[in-house]
């Protein structure tokens, strides 16, 4: 094998290896609509979604991936009250309705956050990171990040943050 051949090669494998690096690392950070354009791009002719209709668009395309996951800011109507998750680390649970077609676990954590003081048929909104499952998703750290490293997420019931 010649020297330019090798250099290819080995150049080759560099960029691939940053290019993956930089997709493993920042994979998570697409919470938002302002840093995934995928989420705000459409053709010119098109009308624009507004944020809402944004995540459920992307909850519909992913409800069928089983390694989808993503941060999101939503909205919804708790529908019904769970029992509290007591094995393990603690989590008071919910289910909230999003869509006709869209229904989602919440599991917030109670250990690293305040109860949130819903009922059934509140209105609250929600940053969480969306997790599938195989009954149409969870949304789970709806609390600050105890090590700091990421934005955490929120739960706002009844005019106050509960994180």
């Amino acid at each position: 094998m010649n020297n330019r051949k090798l250099i290819r090669i080995i150049a080759t494998l560099i960029v691939a290896t940053v290019v993956g690096g930089y997709n493993y690392l920042t994979k998570d950070k697409d919470h938002t609509t302002e840093n995934n354009p995928s989420l705000n791009s459409s053709p010119a002719n098109a009308p624009r979604l507004d944020h809402q209709e944004q995540v459920l668009s992307k909850i519909r395309k992913e409800r069928k991936n089983t390694h989808a996951r993503f941060w999101l800011e939503t909205q919804g109507e708790v529908i019904k009250l769970l029992k509290d998750d007591t094995k393990g680390t603690p989590h008071q649970k919910f289910l909230i309705k999003l869509a006709p077609d869209i229904t989602l676990l919440v599991a917030h954590n109670t250990a690293l956050a305040k109860r949130a003081p819903i009922h059934k048929g509140d209105q609250v909104k929600i940053r969480a990171r969306y997790e599938w499952n195989n009954r149409g998703g969870v949304l789970h750290w709806t609390h600050d990040d105890p090590k700091g490293k990421q934005e955490g997420g929120w739960i706002y019931a009844n005019g106050k943050y509960y994180k």
